[in-house]
This record gives C-alpha cells, structure tokens and sequence, in this order.
C-alpha cells in the first residue's frame, strides 16, 4: 500500500477521488485534511466526513484546514459544485468529527512520526501545503513528492491562463513550486481530455449504491465538455496508481501570483530563463480509454464498503 496524506475541497470531482482512493486496496490514507476552495473549509471538511461516513471508513482522521488564502479574498466555485459542495445524494448522518488540531498541524505529526518520505496528494488549492513548508521546514526532507491537480501549460478554465485552483491561491502555489519538493503537476492539459462519457456517467448509476452515489454527484456536477465530464481530481488517484496512463514532460514551471495573469504556470519549455533546472514534472498527455475503463472498474470494489452496499 502506498502511505498518502490527501489534502482536498471537495467539491464533486474530488468527492469521486475520494471515493476511489478511500476503497482502493493500494491506497493507504493517513489523514485527509480541508481546505477553501470549490466551498468553505466548514463545507469541505463536512464533505470529508460524509464519505468516511459513506464508505465506513471513519478510522481515517480528517483535520480542518485553511479557511483562505495566504493573501487574497477567498471566492468559491459553488456556482459548478453546488451550495454544498457535495448535492443530490443523501449521505448518512456524520457521526464523527474532525480532529481538534489544525491541517497543518496535523500533517506535521503524520510526516514525522512516518517511517519514510511520504507522498502529499492536493485536489484543491495548495494553501495548507504551503504553510506546512513555511512552517515546518525540517519536514521537507520528510516528503516524497507532491501530487498536484492543478495548472495548465495550455489556457485556464477561470481566466485565459489560470486554473481553478492556482487562481484560488496563487501566492500558496508559488510557496510549493518554489519548494524543491518533486512535483507531479496534473492540470487542465489532460484533465480535460480525461472526460467520463455522459453514456458511461448514466451505466454508473446501475452498479450498486456507490455507483448510485457517484451518478447523482456527477449528474448535478457543473463541469462539461463536448464528449463528457472531466472528473479533474479523480486523475492524482488515477496517476498514483497508474502512471503509465499518462505522458510527462519535465519543466521548471513558475507561478504568477498578480495582474491579469495572476494563477497562471508558466513553463520554460524552450529553456530561456531556468538554466536547465527542473521543478515539476507536468503530465501532458493521457490514455482516455485506459482512464474510463479503469474509473468503471473501481465502483464495484467500493460497494463492499459503503453504506446500503448491493
């Protein structure tokens, strides 16, 4: 199993990473922790509970985290994700609360009570991880790498240039990119290709009370394209256990944190200003068909774990 601490906003397309990376047998959460994002962190971090709820999986702690960014006003995405975050399923009643320390805090315990480096998912915006490295910067050696959603070398999808959650914070993702952490950036250039077919989202609802879970989040779920749904964050999950699926490109990426820009990665892709240095390793390219089998295949597993499981 593969030991991760999963920082998220859920949020819909996180609530499917989730629900994959809760019940996959090679998957180890050691803590899932909120943060501002598509909803409040108090929504986020309910969301969070819901499906630790949902999947009986109520032994993996959830720790509260940053409630804005470093810098900027917080404005959310409740307008693709709904008031909640999480609509059109009745989830069972949370009977578990979140951990009495801070994310930050609580990622702090978890890397240094671990055996070795471990790997740091981040679905939403990377404020908690940048105030873990500011913070606690005798821990960095204690982190394997970082697993992002987020970026594009490519165009945004809430500006020209920027991607949701590096817009969200820019100046946090400048933090993580400047960090000298490996970095695995999983944006908008194949999260956008990743599509779920509406056919595949409708067969969905047939597999089970997951499956009937999933449909209805992805049936209210705001985000479209021509061809389907991209299901953004369900990629990090997806690319931990199947980096094959997906081309990369090494690149120094740099983070413009204002003025029209602001949100955007930009990348030396043509080795003008980083003297050949590298931060990130940027996913450009993804077997779409290997990607949608591969979703379909995870929902029977989680309905040996969930609530009402057919």
């Amino acid at each position: 199993m593969t030991p991760i601490i999963l920082d998220m906003d859920p949020g819909i397309d996180d609530a499917v990473a989730l629900s994959i990376a809760l019940t996959n047998p090679e998957i180890d959460i050691k803590l899932l922790t909120s943060v501002a994002g598509n909803v409040s962190v108090d929504k986020t971090t309910i969301n969070l509970l819901k499906l630790t709820t949902f999947f009986k999986q109520t032994q993996v702690p959830v720790a509260r985290g940053a409630a804005a960014p470093l810098k900027k006003a917080f404005v959310d995405a409740s307008y693709i994700h709904g008031a909640s975050g999480m609509p059109g399923y009745e989830f069972p009643t949370v009977t578990t609360q979140a951990l009495p320390t801070d994310a930050v805090s609580a990622m702090a315990k978890v890397l240094s009570e671990a055996p070795k480096p471990m790997t740091i998912v981040a679905t939403g915006s990377y404020t908690n991880i940048a105030l873990l490295i500011q913070n606690h910067p005798e821990l960095i050696s204690q982190i394997k790498e970082f697993v992002l959603m987020g970026g594009s070398l490519s165009g945004g999808n809430v500006s020209s240039v920027a991607e949701f959650n590096i817009f969200t914070d820019p100046d946090a993702a400048a933090v993580v990119f400047k960090s000298g952490i490996p970095i695995v950036m999983i944006g908008l250039d194949v999260t956008l290709k990743a599509l779920l077919s509406l056919d595949t989202i409708d067969a969905v609802a047939n597999i089970g009370e997951a499956g009937n879970m999933l449909h209805k989040l992805m049936t209210a779920y705001g985000d479209s394209e021509p061809g389907g749904k991209p299901m953004h964050d369900v990629n990090t999950i997806c690319y931990l256990l199947n980096p094959e699926f997906y081309t990369t490109k090494d690149y120094w990426v740099d983070v413009i944190t204002d003025g029209p820009a602001a949100g955007a990665t930009v990348a030396d892709t043509q080795n003008r200003w980083s003297n050949g240095k590298i931060n990130a390793k940027v996913a450009i390219n993804i077997d779409t068909q290997a990607f949608e089998k591969w979703f379909i295949e995870q929902i029977p597993v989680m309905n040996q774990y969930c609530e009402g499981a057919i």
